[in-house]
């Protein structure tokens, strides 16, 4: 890498300047570039534009808007594209052991096409889950200057009076096995809760995701809540390609934003929030590739002082969508830096520290109830609970709310994989008192570790959510809630005792003392273990086969590229 941050070509220059680069310029034409375009310093517009999903359809109308942002203010822009899946069509299938192995072909794509073409800089625009923080990701690792943008909520469904998203469709799945409504209310709320583009609508991975980065630092203010569909969003595109020009002449890099009293930052706005159990993966693994040390423990001790505020879904009763009009997060980031749970001083995108940026914000209107005082929070410590324990010896996530309730004992009911324990939910094997048990979903034993919204979605539909407990060495989605705890660690395919868990042991989920422990003595334990075999892997060619081998533990961010020796 280049540490020259005095000029805004240190890299474009080395592609298409002087004689013997005249090869280079002359495929550049045939692109579209003129003579004058070569002096100007270019910038790669990332775009995660798919048909694939609602959440990215409309994105490369947003990456024209982030280049012509670019062009207008000296620069060339060049879009260029990267995947995405969808969590929400893939969900409760195979491919879903795809969709965090996306993460990584997402920030090696980027990575790649960017350090291979000399861009000077980068704006990335992202919609479903795993694009924004694989954008970030890459964005660390090549440290030029770089924007993300956020692509956007999407509105609400609608189904008479009543407000819908993609979680209402998987939870009425398990309403319909219980007989709790008939196949055309079904067919109903599966025509009516996907109006059209823009992410997933409640407070789950994708806008948990999006109000993190903003939070960070890495999108410009107010990126993080609008609607998809909005004159709002294309401007902040317009905004962004002309702001990563300034990034471009002041030096400023990923590096100088991304430091570890931001990533404090973002998970501040991610427990006020309510945000999705993804979020813990995500910052560990965007950490990582920033070279910031950052540990699940740093989660508990962020989380002992940071309360949670926002009654969003899915546990609450509000939708991004509304939140956007009452102003998004801004204001929520100001009454925290206020409180002094925030870190003023870090440098942002706008080149201005997040202070800086708040200190016009207005407060939210009197009289919503979507944001709750810090005197009158919906829970007074944080809802992401990390648990450790005979049974998480190196650490889990739990997802408590408090409406859950705080404790949970119960008989364990023991799958080893996800298909088998819908099944159960879906044809009543599964009743109150029981601990569901979800293994061999891990990031090695899935591979992939998958999300579990279609068990966690069956039980609130089978109206067990404050019945029952789940945990699993899998994931969860952002739109799960009920109590479930995941990202066991170490996973069960190696050797962790999750593996050892026979059916109708004693499981106690425990998130005041955050303890997960399975009531066997240790030498009772250590026997089992002992006559424990490793599973043959479920992939051995191909992309999982390739991830299974590469990926760290659940509890490091579950990433790939760990000791690649890049500083």
């Amino acid at each position: 890498m280049n540490d020259n941050k005095n000029t805004s070509r240190s890299f474009s220059s080395r592609v298409v300047d002087g004689m013997e680069r005249a090869p280079s310029r002359a495929m550049l034409h045939a692109v579209g570039f003129s003579d004058q375009d070569f002096a100007k310093p270019q910038v790669g517009i990332a775009s995660t534009w798919a048909m694939v999903t609602p959440c990215n359809m409309h994105i490369n109308q947003l990456a024209d808007e982030a280049a012509r942002g670019v062009d207008a203010h000296g620069g060339k822009a060049v879009i260029f594209n990267t995947i995405t899946i969808s969590d929400g069509i893939s969900m409760g299938t195979e491919g879903m052991k795809y969709s965090l192995v996306s993460r990584e072909v997402i920030a090696d794509s980027i990575e790649t096409v960017v350090a291979c073409q000399g861009y000077d800089g980068v704006v990335a625009i992202g919609g479903c889950d795993k694009n924004m923080p694989g954008c970030l990701m890459a964005m660390a690792r090549l440290n030029r200057p770089a924007i993300f943008v956020y692509g956007g909520t999407i509105l609400p469904g609608c189904s008479g009076d009543r407000k819908l998203d993609i979680v209402s469709v998987f939870e009425a799945v398990g309403a319909r096995a219980n007989n709790r409504i008939d196949d055309a209310e079904l067919k109903q709320i599966e025509a009516s809760a996907i109006p059209g583009a823009g992410s997933c609508g409640g407070m789950y991975t994708a806008n948990t995701m999006a109000s993190a980065i903003e939070a960070l630092g890495m999108s410009l203010p107010g990126s993080s809540a609008q609607i998809a569909i909005s004159q709002d969003k294309q401007v902040d595109c317009a905004r962004a390609g002309a702001q990563v020009i300034r990034l471009l002449e002041q030096g400023i890099r990923p590096r100088d934003i991304m430091t570890r009293k931001a990533f404090e930052n973002a998970i501040t706005v991610v427990i006020a929030l309510g945000g999705s159990t993804n979020a813990v993966l995500h910052l560990l693994a965007m950490a990582r590739a920033a070279g910031v040390e950052l540990e699940l423990d740093d989660f508990t001790r962020i989380g002992q002082r940071v309360p949670m505020l926002a009654d969003l879904k899915p546990s609450g009763r509000y939708a991004m969508a509304e939140l956007v009009e009452i102003g998004g997060i801004q204001p929520l980031m100001k009454l925290l830096l206020e409180a002094g749970l925030l870190h003023g001083d870090c440098l942002t995108v706008t080149g201005q520290t997040l202070a800086e940026n708040l200190a016009a914000v207005k407060p939210y209107p009197d009289g919503q109830d979507m944001i709750r005082p810090l005197s009158h929070p919906i829970k007074k410590d944080s809802h992401l609970v990390i648990l450790r324990g005979n049974l998480a010896p190196g650490g889990a996530v739990a997802k408590i709310t408090g409406k859950e309730g705080l404790c949970f004992t119960g008989r364990a009911r023991v799958y080893d994989c996800e298909e088998q324990a819908l099944q159960a939910i879906l044809d009543g094997s599964i009743v109150k008192g029981d601990v569901i048990v979800i293994r061999h979903e891990g990031p090695r034993g899935g591979p992939g570790m998958r999300e579990m919204l279609s068990p966690t979605s069956a039980v609130m539909g089978k109206g067990l959510g404050k019945d029952v407990a789940l945990i699993t060495d899998g994931r969860f989605s952002g739109g799960t809630h009920g109590f479930v705890v995941g990202h066991i660690t170490p996973e069960a395919c190696v050797g962790g005792p999750l593996a050892i868990v026979h059916e109708g042991d004693t499981i106690t989920i425990d998130a005041e003392q955050h303890r997960l422990t399975l009531h066997l003595d240790q030498a009772d334990i250590d026997q089992r273990l002992s006559t424990w075999q490793k599973p043959a892997p479920r992939y051995t060619r191909g992309v999982l086969a390739k991830y299974a081998r590469l990926v760290s533990s659940a509890s490091e961010g579950a990433v790939t590229d760990q000791d690649t020796g890049m500083v």
